[in-house]
């Protein structure tokens, strides 16, 4: 099967190659002149003879289909032959105006004949387009056909039964026929070395066959260890940077080394001369063979290493490791046999009896070895659900490990009722996806390492790091392909598949593809760049040597962002070559929802356009707006971002810059009024308080004396006579500290002059105390005797003795 599998790949990308050379002869032949009509009509009549028909090969079908996409091809280039010389009569007819109808004034005879000359270049013009798109979707109808014929015939092949091999009947044939195989396989060894002759070329030939042997031994039996010990030594190497890049890269040679070790025992088997066809068709086989289970064998160690402290996708107990390696390591050495097996049925033509008994054991073997592989990938689930990182990698785990649990199980159930090819078709494909997924996870632990070592990071933050999960995810998307050729897909298929997907999808008389869509990101991407270039340039260079304030620069700036970035998506949409006239009726009938849906974004989109423009706030001022007040740190195009005085910031729409009241206490300049407020107690001579007031706002740095500051009076209060310092500063931001400042100042310069400064105080009158008292409660009178015991007459001011309690 692996060799199958091995045979069906090489096959594919034979095809492709073939198919690669006939497009580009298609295309030279294509550049070199018109299409031979004749020829496409004898290929398309044999085509639909041979699908009417029914009974070509699949080769031939291929061959076919390659042909007819050549010549696909070569009809969409002749579709847009003259198109800009059609463009330009079309231009010019619609120059001429609309044709009059029935009941209006004919047009001059001048512009008629002229508009029938146009008409006819333009017919003349158009006939081979429209002939060039007939044939097109003939040729892509017939391509179509053929390929739903082979993949019925693939599904045919796949669900049709075969003889079973538990069928005892065919077992003395099979064992016949691979005896007999293996006797032939002695009696031409035998053979070669019957006559003197060839025993004296054996003999001649012997130091080079010697020297193939003992690279062999050396490389097999002895290489793959070497390297081994030096990948696990480098990877224990934790203080030799990049310990993990260069362990990666040694453990490669595993499988290199003894690959190269059985290549040169083929040589040496060669140089011998005593192969027959049946030892040459084997001694062929051996790379083949040693690539699949070494690499087996790889892939296990790295998965399920020998040491700890080794990155690896699984998170399995070490004491799982061993069976890990053990259960890989066998999957690689049954393929291999199943390949050298296969290879020599396929040579002895058996029996289809006979080979479906001789492979059911090996196949029964790979799927309890899938079958095991499953339950380690569900622990792996659990272990890495149970230590915290579940999600996607621990639900991964779990699915594939149930997949190849079904898949070890179905396999062998269908080659045992008769199913062999579907039995193939299950476990090869389960095997290599699994194979190729468990490389994918490795060159992710590769690419993390190698992030580390480039940027000097440790391991902790390579795990967390964007680049190596975007690389993987690349190459997990560039992995699809492989993934529906290993499932059945064709080469063609994906040909096909890319095809359309380059032709893109015509959205009215716009189409759009892969390729326009690119060009349209990277000149997109190419202006958006330039214009964060001349931004950071302006800001960082240009701007602070003039004179403009600060919030004009941000203005500046941001204004030419946004008119950068417009002008990159109109140059994007000409290079990409959209014709937006043709999407005009969509945008228009889709911007009368988006508009409702965006009606509060559109219009803070507009007003930060004109906070930009008017600029009544600026970056770094102070100011008040809805209740919140602080200091601008940023406006976007949507918001504004408000530093308030408790260090916590304030997202404000700009519509309520435009719409609402907005205080701005910087605006223009830092000069601002302070308005500090005293009382003084009743009796106080209120010019000394005034003067007192005076010396101390003016003695104040901050204040200017330009206005003078102004002392007021502002009325009798219910316990203090109320003065009032408002005085303007220099730097409003410091109102605070001023004052305090100048409390502390009124505070000290009071206690010296002799200033009171009061507090509120109340008077209690009592009327009919006696009423009071006879009131109150006789369990009470202790309490009240104590009260009266407590009571001094003199703190209470006003009234008579007998009114006062």
């Amino acid at each position: 099967m692996a060799a199958a599998l091995a045979r069906n790949g090489t096959v594919g990308l034979l095809w492709a190659v073939a198919l690669w050379l006939v497009l580009s002869v298609a295309g030279l032949a294509q550049s070199a002149g018109p299409e031979d009509a004749d020829e496409w009509e004898r290929l398309a009549t044999r085509a639909e003879a041979a699908l009417e028909s029914g009974r070509a090969s699949d080769l031939a079908l291929g061959q076919l289909r390659t042909e007819l996409a050549a010549f696909r091809d070569r009809f969409v280039a002749a579709q847009d032959e003259n198109a800009a010389r059609i463009a330009t009569l079309e231009t010019q007819i619609a120059a001429l105006g609309p044709e009059p109808g029935e009941g209006d004034p004919p047009e001059p005879q001048e512009i008629s004949d002229r508009r029938s000359e146009l008409s006819r270049q333009l017919a003349i013009l158009a006939a081979p387009r429209t002939t060039a798109e007939l044939n097109y979707n003939r040729a892509d109808g017939l391509i179509r056909e053929i390929d739903n014929l082979l993949r019925a015939r693939q599904a045919d092949a796949l669900l049709s039964r075969g003889p079973s091999p538990l069928n005892p009947a065919h077992w003395p044939g099979a064992l016949s026929d691979l005896a007999e195989s293996f006797a032939e396989l002695r009696r031409e060894a035998e053979a070669a070395v019957s006559s003197d002759a060839e025993i004296q070329q054996i003999q001649d030939r012997l130091p080079r066959i010697v020297l193939f042997l003992v690279i062999a031994v050396v490389l097999v039996l002895r290489g793959r260890l070497w390297m081994e010990r030096l990948a696990l030594a480098l990877y224990s190497g934790g203080v030799l940077q990049g310990s993990g890049v260069l362990g990666f890269l040694a453990s490669l040679g595993q499988v290199i080394v003894p690959v190269l070790g059985l290549i040169a025992l083929r040589e040496a088997l060669f140089a011998s001369g005593i192969l027959g066809l049946r030892g040459q068709v084997m001694a062929e086989t051996l790379p083949t063979i040693g690539v699949i289970v070494f690499s087996a064998l790889w892939l296990g160690a790295r998965l399920f290493p020998r040491r700890g402290g080794i990155a690896t996708p699984l998170d399995l107990p070490d004491h799982r490791w061993r069976s890990g390696r053990r259960v890989v390591g066998g999957l690689g050495v049954v393929l291999g046999a199943q390949a050298l097996l296969y290879r020599l049925a396929e040579f002895d033509n058996y029996p289809e009896a006979s080979e479906a008994v001789i492979l059911f054991p090996l196949m029964v073997v790979l799927g309890f070895g899938l079958y095991r592989l499953g339950l380690l990938l569900r622990q792996s689930g659990r272990t890495a659900a149970e230590d915290g990182g579940g999600g996607a990698v621990s639900g991964s785990s779990r699915l594939l490990g149930r997949a190849a649990i079904v898949f070890g199980i179905a396999a062998p159930v269908f080659a045992a009722i008769g199913y062999g090819s579907l039995a193939a078709a299950v476990m090869g494909p389960a095997l290599m996806s699994l194979a190729l997924l468990a490389l994918i996870g490795l060159l992710h632990i590769l690419a993390r390492d190698l992030w580390a070592l480039v940027r000097g990071r440790s391991q902790e933050e390579a795990r967390e790091a964007l680049a190596p999960t975007l690389f993987t995810l690349v190459l997990s998307a560039a992995s699809l392909p492989l993934f529906a050729l290993l499932w059945g897909a064709r080469w063609t298929d994906l040909l096909e598949l890319w095809r359309r997907i380059g032709e893109g999808f015509s959205i009215g008389e716009t189409r759009l593809s892969p390729s326009n869509l690119l060009t349209f990101v990277l000149v997109f991407a190419i202006g958006f760049a330039v214009t964060r270039l001349l931004q950071g340039t302006l800001r960082s260079t240009v701007l602070p040597k003039t004179r403009i304030d600060p919030g004009a620069r941000t203005a500046l700036v941001s204004g030419i962002g946004y008119v950068g970035i417009l002008l990159a998506a109109l140059f994007a949409v000409t290079a990409a070559g959209i014709n937006l006239t043709s999407l005009a009726f969509v945008a228009g009938a889709l911007s009368v929802g988006i508009g409702f849906g965006l009606q509060n974004i559109v219009q803070n989109f507009v007003a930060g356009i004109i906070l930009l423009i008017e600029r009544p706030i600026s970056e770094g001022d102070w100011i008040s707006v809805g209740g919140d007040m602080g200091h601008v740190r940023d406006i976007s195009v949507r918001s504004t971002r408000i530093e308030t005085f408790d260090k916590t910031d304030v997202i404000v729409p700009n519509a309520d810059f435009v719409s609402g009241k907005v205080i701005n206490y910087t605006r223009g300049n830092l000069t601002g009024r302070a308005i500090v407020s005293v009382g003084v107690a009743y009796g106080t001579d209120t010019r000394h308080v005034e003067r007192v007031l005076r010396e101390i706002a003016e003695a104040h740095p901050l204040v200017v004396l330009n206005p003078p500051p102004f002392i007021y009076f502002a009325g009798f209060g219910s316990s203090s006579l109320d003065f009032e310092i408002r005085a303007i500063l220099r730097d409003v931001n410091f109102l605070l500290s001023v004052k305090t400042d100048m409390n502390h100042e009124i505070a000290r310069r009071f206690a010296e002059e002799g200033i009171e400064i009061p507090f509120p105080q109340q008077d209690l009158w009592l009327r009919n105390p006696e009423a009071v008292a006879s009131a109150v409660a006789p369990e009470a009178a202790p309490a009240r005797r104590a009260v009266r015991d407590d009571f001094d007459p003199g703190d209470v001011e006003g009234g008579t003795e007998g009114d006062s309690t």
